[in-house]
């Protein structure tokens, strides 16, 4: 039981450590492209998806590494023992979606759960960066040519 917090503790760092580095990324460099400032935005969600699949991998690994050496439970339902197969019970936990034609049994089960507040978390983090972008990179696109309302204010 203690290696599986353990796990679930390095697994979770590793995925919190993946998404920091990749939002850190896209901040230093989404700046840097010369294109309309909402396709800037647009990068800037593929970026944090390319992120979440990652995330979601390497808990599929974990899943896949536990279920073969075995003492850590299993999973039940249409389920193969592939690393495919592990990585679509990932997306589900991760994206919080639920149980559906995959259930886990024993120790496993923990694992999902810690996936699963992993991925909303993560997720969320997501959406605020976005928020923060689509402020930034809208805000140009949108007052691209048009005067500011705030100098014509001054001025009058």
């Amino acid at each position: 039981m203690l290696l599986v917090f353990l796990i679930n503790a390095l697994v979770a760092a590793l995925a919190v450590i993946i998404h920091y580095q990749a939002l850190r990324l896209l901040t230093v460099q989404l700046p840097k492209l010369s294109i309309h400032p909402q396709l800037i935005v647009a990068f800037g969600v593929l970026g944090s998806m390319v992120a979440h699949l990652l995330e979601i991998w390497l808990f599929a690994v974990v899943y896949f590494l536990l279920l073969k050496a075995g003492g850590f439970g299993h999973l039940d339902g249409n389920f193969d023992g592939s690393l495919v197969a592990c990585a679509y019970f990932s997306i589900s936990a991760y994206t919080s979606l639920g149980l559906g034609d995959i259930e886990p049994f024993g120790l496993v089960r923990f694992v999902t759960g810690m996936e699963a507040l992993t991925g909303l978390l993560l997720i969320t983090w997501s959406a605020s960066f976005m928020f923060l972008e689509m402020q930034r990179y809208w805000n140009k696109s949108h007052s691209a040519g048009r005067p500011n309302h705030k100098e014509k204010d001054r001025d009058s």
